[in-house]
């Protein structure tokens, strides 16, 4: 495969990759960052010389690895290991794509795997048994067991994460956001940070208030988003919804930091939708 294919795949498995990290780590965004490390180690690898036969299997293996990595590192969970041989029925249950990132985050690490890789992405279960590095026998019972858990928890009404913010942060996002439904850029731009970071996900990084004031003159020109306040897995965030859309749900999400009165960087999910798809959000007033 040539460097350029291989590069077209990698984009075209991203959401994949997104929807297995984001449901093992229990967050979009920090799904996200576990997919971009996911993406940079198969990079590496790949210049070193590494051959595979399946790319979406070996990609996966790397995401599992790279998402244990960070909740071992946070601390967040343990590993409970699970061996007793249990029937698993083989249809995907389409139910549970749509619980909560952060509802998942509850099974044990080898259940949530199972879980992922056979309800979200339609993998067997040797699959599952390959990419875990476990046995059959434990896929099966892991599978079995995470399915019960989240079907029984989905019963149960979702608590949505709202951030706690200090008057004055809540002040400075409401501000943002409320020059984004005004268009007035050129305000914006005055609270940039001279040393202000942008990260268009999946897409650019520009650094500098020079660079990122480019950024501004694009939705200057875009009539097609409606902007509002919120926040998304207990962080504030401005909200985006698609004017031509009748969907309800955001279509993506802008997240910003500050530095005092500064804006320090800012973290625009436009080309990541995916990113959405099961995260907590809640408008704020």
């Amino acid at each position: 495969m040539k460097d350029e294919q291989f590069e077209d795949r990698l984009r075209e498995l991203r959401p994949r990759l997104h929807r297995y990290c984001a449901r093992m780590i229990g967050s979009a965004v920090d799904g996200e960052d576990a997919v971009q490390d996911a993406l940079l180690k198969a990079l590496r690898a790949r210049a070193e010389g590494v051959v595979v036969d399946d790319l979406e299997a070996w990609l996966l293996r790397i995401a599992h690895n790279t998402s244990l990595d960070l909740l071992r590192r946070n601390a967040r969970h343990k590993v409970v290991p699970i061996t007793e041989d249990v029937e698993d029925t083989t249809a995907p249950d389409p139910h549970i794509v749509e619980v909560s990132f952060h509802v998942f985050l509850r099974l044990p690490e080898l259940q949530r795997c199972a879980v992922i890789l056979k309800d979200v992405l339609g993998h067997s279960v040797e699959e599952i048994a390959s990419i875990a590095t476990c046995t059959l026998p434990a896929a099966k019972s892991a599978l079995q067991r995470g399915r019960a858990a989240l079907r029984q928890w989905a019963q149960t009404p979702d608590e949505t994460r709202v951030p706690l913010m200090a008057d004055a942060d809540r002040q400075k996002v409401g501000t943002y956001v409320r020059l984004f439904q005004a268009g007035d850029f050129d305000a914006i731009r005055a609270m940039l940070a001279d040393d202000v970071k942008l990260d268009l996900v999946n897409r650019l990084k520009l650094e500098g208030r020079e660079d990122v004031n480019r950024y501004f003159t694009r939705y200057a020109e875009e009539t097609r988003w409606r902007f509002a306040f919120g926040a998304v897995e207990g962080r504030a965030a401005m909200l985006v919804f698609d004017q031509t859309s009748a969907s309800q749900k955001p279509a993506y999400f802008v997240l910003i930091e500050w530095r005092e009165a500064r804006i320090a960087s800012i973290r625009d999910f436009l080309f990541t939708p995916y990113a959405i798809e099961a995260a907590d959000w809640v408008l704020l007033a």
